[in-house]
């Protein structure tokens, strides 16, 4: 598995040391994620929101090569599954935050910043980790009590994948939803509330730098359980 080392701005902490420099796999994805400054929200209606990400993920895709799976927009934050081939997800990310805050900003007349902080990447090292976090990122909603089932959400990538809607996220083939018995299982499964448990350890395992659920979780499979 090839494995770039991807050198970001240089900053400092206050004890004068380096950041750590990121070494970007290039055939795994990531859970990344960010959050609107101060937990607040983005300060425009949620569907001119949506359209500014859309275009910019559409550019950021064109000019990084990168590979969207999946991407939900929350009122003060996104999810998205990414894979970068060109081991480039520090630049990429940068330039699409850029973008989306200065298009935000400048639309809603904010003072402050769009963004609270730089972006937050967990790796996903294995397909089952991997199901756990698209799980995730598409239950957000439901999660949120915001609807009650992961298809009726506007704001996410799944429209494009049900054909509900023209999304300008190039999202990549998923196996997920390979045909229509697949994607009423897929669908059954994502819309299976997991346990209260389950779901407070995917969250943590997703703030780690590479996801990792703790050992006696190991054994648990998204598909076969109803676990996340």
């Amino acid at each position: 598995m090839e494995m770039l080392v991807e050198q970001g701005p240089c900053l400092a902490s206050p004890m004068n040391m380096p950041r750590k420099i990121f070494e970007n796999h290039t055939e795994l994805p990531y859970h990344v994620t960010a959050r609107c400054i101060n937990r607040d929200w983005f300060s425009l209606e949620m569907p001119l929101v949506w359209k500014i990400m859309c275009l910019h993920l559409h550019f950021t895709h064109l000019a990084f090569n990168i590979r969207v799976h999946s991407f939900v927009l929350m009122s003060n934050h996104f999810h998205m599954i990414v894979k970068t081939p060109e081991g480039n997800l520090s630049h990429a990310m940068q330039f699409f935050m850029r973008e989306t805050s200065r298009d935000i900003t400048q639309l809603s007349s904010r003072i402050n910043q769009t963004y609270g902080s730089r972006f937050h990447r967990s790796l996903l090292s294995s397909p089952r980790y991997y199901l756990h976090a698209y799980k995730y990122v598409y239950r957000n909603p439901v999660e949120a009590g915001i609807c009650e089932k992961v298809e009726e959400y506007p704001y996410s990538t799944m429209q494009a994948l049900l054909g509900n809607s023209r999304v300008e996220i190039p999202v990549l083939d998923d196996w997920n939803w390979g045909n229509l018995l697949v994607r009423e299982e897929t669908l059954n499964w994502l819309n299976d509330k997991p346990p209260k448990e389950s779901w407070e350890e995917v969250r943590i395992a997703l703030k780690k730098p590479v996801f990792k659920l703790r050992k006696k979780d190991s054994r648990i499979s998204p598909l076969e359980d109803t676990a996340l």
